[in-house]
């Protein structure tokens, strides 16, 4: 199944929509434009070359490499096992694969909490490494003054507030926020206060909908929801959730696709004909003065 590029409040197509046959660079300039136009647009992650190759094809016009690649790629049980290098790595490959996409990359844990300056120098190296077009953060409005340092260095700020996994062992488990009246009225707090410090996209996780409309409502900026309602103006899912190949999905990542039974049904194909030596036409061939040369030079 194909997933929407962008989706207009109105059946009307906008020009400057990505398209299969011409994709047309996506940077903060259009996602700004389709907020203010009111144009919905997906957003899935996405960790290599070959797949970002075929979202770009699909008209994806946003791509997250997020730090879910140390569950969905390392098998590790938390976000908080990628590491800075691998990260970097793998941005690079995502852009190579879909240079014409907004590419996010999310900075992993520990590469932005200890030190503001160690914080902006992995930052850059996401922008000048891994060629992201923005670097995402798990933060909250403590952070202000570190999204104003990367500001002001020149590197664009996805500020992702609400549910943020890389806390999850300090709050034991993950949580929602923004469930009550308090804990809304302070991620709203966030949200204003990151924006004003130079964030130029929010990211909004596990929120209830009604505070994710009212933070949309106050911001001048894009918003992506990931589990945060409808309100949002772009959409984010793990692209493995989206596919069928993780055992478990959030309600609001339902799959469009069942891969994993796919990919299982051709690995038990390929063990049926390794078994039968069924592989097909062997392309790689000598000449006939070759293999005669070669077998008198086994005696035969």
């Amino acid at each position: 199944m194909q997933v929407p590029a962008v989706r207009p409040e109105s059946s009307a197509a906008l020009p400057d929509a990505p398209r299969e046959d011409a994709p047309s660079a996506i940077t903060i300039r259009t996602l700004s434009k389709w907020r203010r136009e009111g144009v919905r647009f997906a957003c899935l992650t996405c960790y290599d070359a070959t797949t970002a190759r075929w979202l770009e094809r699909a008209g994806v016009p946003v791509l997250l490499v997020g730090d879910t690649a140390a569950e969905v790629i390392l098998g590790h049980p938390a976000t908080i096992h990628a590491p800075l290098e691998f990260m970097i790595t793998l941005t690079a490959a995502v852009k190579r694969g879909a240079p014409s996409r907004f590419v996010m990359a999310d900075m992993p844990f520990l590469s932005y909490g200890a030190e503001d300056a160690e914080g902006i120098r992995n930052a850059g190296r996401f922008l000048v490494e891994g060629s992201a077009d923005a670097v995402k953060l798990e933060c909250d409005r403590s952070h202000a003054a570190l999204v104003t340092l990367m500001s002001r260095a020149g590197i664009p700020v996805v500020a992702h507030v609400g549910s943020r996994p890389q806390h999850a062992r300090r709050r034991g488990g993950y949580w929602a926020a923004g469930r009550s009246a308090e804990s809304a009225r302070e991620l709203l707090d966030d949200a204003r206060a990151l924006e004003d410090a130079g964030a130029t996209t929010l990211l909004i996780e596990a929120a209830p909908a009604e505070v994710a409309e009212a933070i949309v409502e106050r911001s001048s900026v894009p918003v992506i929801g990931c589990g945060a309602g409808p309100a949002c103006h772009g959409q984010v899912v793990v692209l493995q959730d989206l596919l069928g190949l993780t055992d478990w999905q959030p309600a609001f990542a339902a799959p469009a696709a069942r891969l994993g039974e796919s990919i299982a049904n051709a690995a038990r194909s390929w063990i049926d004909r390794v078994g039968r030596g069924d592989l097909g036409s062997h392309p790689y061939l000598m000449s006939d003065a070759d293999r005669e040369a070669f077998r008198r030079s086994l005696g035969r």
